[in-house]
């Protein structure tokens, strides 16, 4: 495959891109679907994006939105000299895992974010679709685990 085209998009300009993978993101990775549908905020996001504190990293090949990164950064409440970057949703569409899609859009985020005065780059992976030698590859430390309970009706 040939180079992945990777940036920093503003997510009001590819929202239109984002939703169907955004579906089928949520088909492939959420728990308790039968519970808790797929409804985005997108009025928080765009309060985000318009705060700077929502980073969107895309991954294109031949111009097709194929992946994305999404990060939150903010003022760490017990570190409060510091900007944790948290990240809220990543995907790379199956056909182009083998790639170094996922890879290129890691670096380039982080790469940006260390410019903009991020101290630590907080990635969240799901337990059933992990992808763990990514991150120990790119000497991200595994640092806690995350459990969870539906406790709805």
């Amino acid at each position: 495959m040939s180079s992945y085209q990777i940036q920093m998009e503003k997510l009001s300009d590819v929202k239109d891109e984002i939703e169907p993978l955004l579906h089928e993101h949520w088909e492939e990775i959420a728990v308790n679907k039968d519970k808790i549908k797929l409804s985005v905020d997108w009025d928080s996001y765009d309060t985000l994006e318009k705060s700077g504190d929502l980073g969107l990293y895309t991954a294109r090949f031949q111009g097709d939105l194929v992946g994305y990164l999404a990060v939150i950064s903010q003022y760490n409440l017990h570190y409060q000299e510091h900007i944790y970057a948290m990240s809220d949703v990543v995907f790379v569409h199956e056909d182009h895992r083998k790639s170094k899609a996922g890879y290129s859009l890691f670096k380039y985020a982080e790469k940006d974010l260390k410019e903009r005065g991020v101290s630590v780059f907080v990635v969240n992976t799901k337990t059933h679709k992990p992808f763990d030698g990514l991150m120990e590859s790119m000497e991200f430390e595994l640092i806690e685990r995350t459990y969870s309970k539906y406790l709805g009706d």
